[in-house]
């Protein structure tokens, strides 16, 4: 094992202990970087700072991460800075969605994940068909639904003082903004977040397997109730669905369910806990904002660069060299988001929060064809967040005194942040 520090960060090479890479992968490219993949908790003022040295000059523009990662069971290239990854999301012909996301087939299931895992030109189909209810005009629509829920919400404990805006709070509203959306019953709101946190987080194969049976056997019954009383709802325009006259098939039906459960739950909720993290710390930032409310839309747009949750994977279609190194058919590569959205090439001052930076094109919801089909939805959200806490809440929050501030820089993100607040109004 050899380490070398980079820009104070310590680079491991050929890790003892890690997983095999396959036989092309040079041991040299076999590196450590899990504390800038975003798992490894800290309590930085900066949770995302430790990417930092997976951008330094000296590291190299792609390496190799052995262990799972992006939701695969199997190691994979990497990609850190910008341009870089840029192309992954971009490059269509030559990097695939097929597979991405794919925990189904724990449970033994092969319908794909739709649309994030079809490739082109069967996803424009798909994205054409569900597009109409993610929209701006569709979400301009639905926001005083939206504010309502946000609004009453925050109404429940205004007038405390204080609340866990992790636990209470923001793992709650996005949820039951979107099971309004989909049509699913807020009685299942526990039991969702559950299965999502085995499939997602838990590390035992049988576990993620048993919640995917579960959540699979009642979505599978929620269609067939869908099907059976039809409704004005997402869930039941998907299980009643048709694409130029042709009726949904089952796997078409239970893939696009399937996956908008999976990324409907906690990608809001993580954003939410990290932002108010970062507003308590900051009295200036709050008042800024309480006081020009123009600069809540840009305002979400940096949350959001500075919050990058997920590092997404691609497949490579066919072998090729990139940056002098030789990738096969059938890997995988990964972007750091992490890191890409702090590249100095590409934003100025990087760990400077902004509010009203212009020209934000991060990856926090992904990019090129793929760009998260819920981007809207949790943009709206957010900047409806804000409004209305400044409305509601005028008085400057802070953390309570005491709170564990960790961070893991991820979608495992804050599980609890209590804020606090004097009341002068």
């Amino acid at each position: 094992m050899s380490q070398t520090d980079i820009a104070g960060f310590p680079i491991v090479t050929a890790p003892e202990g890690a997983p095999p890479v396959p036989a092309h992968v040079p041991p040299e490219l076999v590196l450590d970087t899990r504390v800038a993949a975003g798992i490894v908790a800290n309590d930085l003022a900066e949770p995302y700072a430790p990417a930092d040295a997976v951008r330094d000059p000296e590291f190299p523009h792609i390496h190799y991460y052995p262990w799972p990662i992006s939701g695969n069971r199997h190691g994979a290239w990497v990609v850190t800075r910008y341009e870089d990854i840029r192309r992954v999301y971009e490059d269509s012909d030559l990097f695939s969605t097929e597979g991405v996301a794919q925990f189904q087939m724990l449970a033994g299931e092969t319908f794909p994940s739709i649309p994030l895992g079809i490739d082109p030109p069967d996803h424009g189909r798909y994205r054409k068909f569900l597009n109409p209810w993610f929209t701006p005009v569709a979400m301009k629509d639905r926001e005083p639904r939206i504010r309502e829920i946000i609004g009453g919400m925050i109404d429940e404990f205004a007038d405390k003082g204080e609340v866990d805006i992790a636990f209470d709070f923001g793992r709650v509203f996005p949820v039951r903004v979107f099971l309004d959306l989909m049509g699913f019953p807020f009685s299942m709101f526990e039991q969702f977040l559950d299965w999502e946190w085995d499939i997602l987080h838990e590390e035992a194969i049988e576990t993620k397997a048993e919640a995917v049976r579960g959540i699979l056997a009642y979505l599978r019954g929620f269609i067939a109730e869908k099907q059976a009383e039809p409704d004005e709802t997402l869930g039941s325009y998907i299980a009643n669905g048709s694409i130029d006259g042709t009726p949904l098939t089952d796997d078409e039906i239970i893939g696009m369910t399937w996956f908008l459960w999976l990324g409907g739950l906690d990608t809001v909720a993580s954003t939410v806990s990290q932002m108010f993290r970062r507003l308590a710390m900051s009295p200036d930032l709050q008042a800024r904002l309480h006081g020009d409310k123009s600069l809540i839309n840009s305002a979400v747009e940096e949350f959001l660069r500075t919050q990058p949750l997920v590092n997404s994977g691609r497949k490579v279609k066919r072998d090729f060299e990139w940056h002098g190194v030789r990738i096969k058919a059938g890997d995988w590569v990964t972007v750091f988001n992490t890191s890409g959205n702090f590249d100095e090439a590409q934003f100025a001052c990087p760990h400077q929060f902004d509010p009203a930076r212009s020209g934000n094109r991060h990856f926090t919801l992904a990019g090129g064809l793929h760009i998260c089909l819920g981007a809207h939805l949790a943009r709206r959200e957010l900047r409806v967040l804000l409004d209305e806490w400044f409305t509601r809440i005028p008085d400057e929050f802070r953390i309570k005194e005491g709170a564990d501030t960790t961070v893991v820089p991820s979608l495992l993100s804050i599980r609890n942040l209590p804020i606090v607040w004097d009341q002068k109004t």
